[in-house]
């Protein structure tokens, strides 16, 4: 059973900025989901990743660095590097200064908020860099105004458990039990782990039973300017619920509107501005546009599935590929939309198969995207945008049991095994499981993840496709090392 994203109970990683926050959100998240460099203030923005241990599901939030209780505004813009400039032609300088100057208390309010619906805080300071005055006003902080919260205080950069003790030990005049870790090398994250879970309440499968029933997939019509995709959502609402014009970006918020089905099935459908080149945004000067731009985006992020509208004399152009990467990324459900149709001269039935061929070729990473043709203004077609969307959503659901997948990966393992090493090492797979829906996520547990290459990977992900489907949504493969002795192992 997967209990929906919001029901899960919040991790919150908090500490100074450059303490290594994001380094162990990958780190128990899987991947390279945040952004890390030897940089303070690369984090703004709250992010999310969902992580597993044991029995426990959950939630980890990476955070800004909390820094500004006794620091100036000018210190506190230098360090997280915040311009006046780049990035802001056109607009007035007063306006800018404004808006640079709430950004550091910007982020410092996110990372206030994700402390206030953590069920767990993992206070993280740098063993290395030792004890400093931040540390002590944050915990301060915490103890002050988050005395019922769980707090876990977490002493990274500790590579050598022997020294880490010792860098650990200085840090007990916080007030809290410190634990020495490594993000980067996953030494003593298992303990972490077991102590973040021992604090986790069991969510109730009852309330996920209801929430699942009440859900109601996100459909997000996206594409570059004057595509139709204002058109498009007018012919499946059966009203004029945009402003529809030959005027590129004449669609500028992201519009929310609901229908149903012809199954009875609710869908939310997020009608959103053109998408053009960074560059050409840029070089327009206009904020509208950028936050037109921003919200696009955003409506990708906060969909289920992505309608990928583009213009049938066009093809696929720059700007596509770029937006479908989003999409890929972002691990969203996808339909492509060939759009007005009709404007293609001298059709016969080998056109869409030539069609079919282009695309796929130029869009390989969305191979698995279902492609509609249509034409919004007379309501081609159109009902197969949602029947698709609908086929989408309910494989972007799916779970596959654990033998059917484990018989899958077998086969494929029997029919190419993974490659040897020049030291004649060769991946071993233990078994697997469906860790997630939505997008399909699946767990390999390996003897070492580092003997599996990209390209078995890739061949993995293909005759998983090929012998459980799983059309019009990305699917995922994590891959964790088992090895004998190390509980701190990390997911590859």
């Amino acid at each position: 059973m997967s209990i929906p994203d919001h029901l899960l109970p919040r991790v919150t990683i908090v500490g100074r900025p450059n303490v290594g926050k994001s380094a162990l959100f990958n780190r128990l998240v899987g991947g390279n989901r945040a952004i890390v460099v030897d940089e303070p203030g690369v984090t703004r923005d709250r992010l999310y990743g969902r992580s597993f241990w044991g029995d426990h599901e959950f939630m980890v939030v990476d955070t800004g660095g909390v820094m500004t209780f006794s620091r100036s505004q000018i210190d506190v813009m230098e360090e997280l590097a915040i311009t006046t400039t780049v990035g802001m032609d056109g607009i007035p300088l007063t306006v800018r200064e404004a808006a640079v100057a709430r950004m550091p208390s910007m982020i410092e309010r996110q990372a206030t908020a994700a402390v206030e619906e953590a069920a767990v805080l993992i206070f993280l300071v740098d063993g290395q860099a030792g004890l400093v005055a931040a540390d002590m006003e944050i915990a301060d902080w915490l103890r002050k105004n988050y005395s019922d919260k769980c707090v876990i205080l977490a002493v990274n950069k500790c590579e050598s458990p022997h020294k880490g003790l010792m860098q650990a030990s200085e840090f007990w005049s916080l007030g809290f039990s410190p634990l020495p870790i490594s993000a980067i090398s996953g030494t003593g994250t298992g303990e972490l782990l077991d102590l973040v879970c021992s604090e986790l309440k069991a969510i109730e499968a009852s309330d996920s039973n209801e929430e699942e029933e009440n859900y109601i997939p996100s459909i997000a019509i996206v594409g570059r300017p004057n595509v139709g995709k204002s058109s498009i959502l007018n012919a499946l609402v059966g009203e004029d619920r945009t402003i529809v014009s030959p005027i590129s970006g004449t669609t500028r918020d992201a519009i929310d509107t609901e229908i149903t089905g012809p199954d009875g099935q609710k869908y939310r459908l997020i009608d959103t501005a053109g998408i053009r080149k960074r560059a050409a945004v840029a070089s327009a000067g206009s904020t509208t546009e950028v936050l037109s731009v921003n919200r696009a985006l955003r409506a990708i992020c906060r969909s289920d599935v992505v309608a990928l509208v583009i213009e049938a004399m066009a093809c696929i152009t720059e700007q596509d590929v770029r937006i479908a990467e989003r999409i890929e990324k972002e691990g969203k459900g996808c339909v492509i939309v060939v759009n007005k149709w009709d404007t293609i001269p001298n059709k016969n039935q080998q056109t869409t198969t030539y069609y079919d061929q282009d695309v796929r070729e130029k869009v390989r990473f969305l191979d698995w995207a279902p492609i509609v043709y249509s034409t919004a203004i007379s309501g081609h077609s159109v009902d197969k945008i949602i029947a698709d969307v609908g086929m989408v959503e309910k494989e972007r659901s799916r779970r596959l049991g654990t033998s059917i997948l484990n018989q899958v990966v077998q086969e494929a393992l029997a029919f190419k095994p993974p490659p040897r090493t020049r030291g004649g090492k060769r991946g071993r797979v233990y078994y697997s499981t469906q860790a997630a829906i939505r997008p399909p996520t699946f767990v390999f547990f390996v003897n070492d993840a580092k003997l599996f290459p990209e390209t078995y990977r890739r061949y993995m992900e293909k005759q998983l496709r090929k012998d459980a489907g799983f059309p019009g949504t990305p699917i995922r493969l994590l891959w964790r090392s088992r090895r004998r002795g190390n509980k701190g192992n990390g997911t590859q």
